[in-house]
């Protein structure tokens, strides 16, 4: 990242392979040689080197190759078969357009084509591409000063600044006999932040943003949310379940006094207990469907805050999965490695605040291992992943202490860790004001102009 004010640049990670393919819309300056470049380009490695091919011509290329536009404004370039939801059950690839410039770098034998741009152009298309343009300005406003506080916090973490953890912060816990990881930066040595859910959704220029959208950003311009003198590492999920959940339960071992436990609605359910300590109340409160401002099913809303591929989900509040024992076991063994034999129980040993599992112990005919924190648990039981890891578990179908199947029922759509993505809609469609919104989930979080 370089620059200050509007002139902030942030480099974004948008795909690697073996090969990258793209096509340069109007003449680009390839910097190093000064020579322009435009069409349909091809980079690989071969022989230790990089491979460029335009036009049917092969050249020999050192890294990294930068492709500057000669107008920024006017110029653009397309990156050929982009995965888009790594993972998860939306995947899929798509051919994507970008402003600004094209940076193709290597990590061993894998290449990586990196989108450079200003951070508030940047900011337009993460709001367009995790939601439409449609919702409320209140919540556009909201989501610009969180996507804006998330990323600044994240750069300066991987700096180590404030003290914080630095560079990869994939991390591994647990005593003998325990499976404990959690994933949040891994692999994102060489640029600020990448393109996908894993970070922030950005897909370029290829989801059309609107006014309000850029004006959204333009009102916020430089705004981040603090707290103690920091940047907020403001974080956000689809749909919580009706409570969010703390950071350190996802994440590495550092409490965030702003990322609490927070009642999705303006008062506490009634009729339900969210001291979620122990299995009788978070059960009570998983398979039950309390008040909360993400329990919606307003068509207008969620199609604002939901992309096409997002509303192929429909069922986000409360869900159900059904494993049968051989899925079970085939699973575990391909997602984590593990083989506990046949698994008799899936017995929660800790769950955070919002239900979420922490800690839940694969019991087996062979031995048996606890897996942790809540992304582990839903990759180890999902060809994708699980839409939370706030579930119950029924056996079902039970032949000598062996079950047929289980059934999984959740509440939530992603960690569940800050800012409710439905619900932050809802309280924006129903006229509450984007600051109001922010103090909602960012428990003493205050609003700040940083640049």
């Amino acid at each position: 990242m370089g620059g200050s004010g509007s002139t902030v640049d942030i480099k974004v990670g948008i795909l690697a392979g073996e090969e990258i393919r793209f096509e340069l819309h109007g003449s680009f300056r390839h910097v190093g040689s000064n020579s322009l470049f435009e069409g349909k380009g091809e980079a690989r490695m071969e022989n230790g080197g990089l491979v460029l091919e335009f036009a049917g011509k092969t050249l020999r290329a050192d890294f990294p190759v930068v492709f500057e536009p000669l107008d920024a404004e006017k110029q653009v370039f397309d990156l050929f078969d982009v995965t888009i939801g790594v993972d998860f059950h939306w995947q899929r690839r798509e051919t994507q357009r970008f402003r600004g410039s094209l940076h193709i770098i290597h990590d061993g034998e894998t290449l990586w084509g990196v989108n450079t741009l200003p951070l508030e152009e940047y900011l337009v298309s993460v709001i367009s591409s995790e939601m439409r343009a449609s919702a409320s300005e209140a919540f556009l406003k909201a989501h610009a000063v969180i996507a804006r506080s998330w990323l600044l916090a994240q750069i300066q973490k991987q700096k180590g600044f404030s003290g914080q953890f630095k560079g990869d912060d994939t991390g591994a816990a647990g005593q003998p006999g325990e499976h404990i990881r959690w994933y949040d930066r891994e692999d994102h040595r060489h640029f600020d932040v990448c393109a996908d859910d894993h970070c922030q959704r950005y897909q370029g220029i290829t989801r059309v943003s609107s006014p309000v959208v850029a004006k959204a950003v333009s009102d916020t311009s430089g705004l981040v949310l603090m707290y103690d003198g920091h940047i907020c590492d403001a974080r956000y999920s689809k749909c919580c379940g009706g409570l969010s959940e703390h950071f350190e339960h996802v994440w590495e071992p550092r409490a965030h006094p702003y990322l609490v436990k927070v009642a999705d609605n303006h008062r506490l359910p009634v009729g339900f207990d969210t001291n979620l300590d122990t299995e009788d109340k978070a059960r009570a409160w998983i398979l039950g469907s309390p008040e909360a401002f993400c329990n919606t099913r307003d068509a207008e809303v969620l199609s604002q805050v939901l992309n096409e591929y997002d509303q192929e989900t429909i069922d986000f509040y409360r869900w159900e999965v059904i494993l049968t024992q051989e899925e079970a076991r085939r699973l575990l063994r391909k997602k984590i490695g593990l083989d506990v034999g046949h698994i008799m129980e899936m017995m929660p040993v800790e769950r955070g605040t919002s239900g979420r599992l922490i800690r839940l112990k694969m019991l087996g005919s062979e031995g048996s291992m606890v897996i942790g924190k809540e992304l582990e648990i839903r990759k180890a039981l999902s060809e994708s992943h699980l839409y939370s890891s706030a579930f119950v578990v029924e056996a079902h179908d039970v032949r000598q202490g062996i079950p047929g199947h289980f059934v999984l029922k959740g509440a939530g759509w992603g960690h569940g860790v800050g800012l409710c993505h439905i619900g932050a809609a809802v309280m924006g469609a129903r006229g509450i004001a984007w600051q109001d919104i922010l103090g909602h989930y960012f428990k003493g979080a205050t609003i700040e102009k940083n640049y």
